[in-house]
């Protein structure tokens, strides 16, 4: 019965990380999408020339 129950736990822990990854991996294609049209749609600045689009 134990290995019975520790099979299922580790298919549980196993589809859990499973389906973690795979949302980490959609938040991380938004933000590189994100990242991308700001650096394509940055402003100018006033003597013209283009400004940094982040604050670091």
């Amino acid at each position: 019965m134990v290995p019975i129950l520790l099979v299922l736990l580790l298919a549980l822990v196993l589809f859990g990380a499973g389906f973690a990854v795979k949302v980490l991996w959609w938040i991380a294609l938004a933000v590189l999408v994100l990242w991308l049209l700001g650096f394509f749609v940055r402003g100018t600045t006033g003597a013209g020339s283009r400004g940094r689009w982040y604050r670091w």
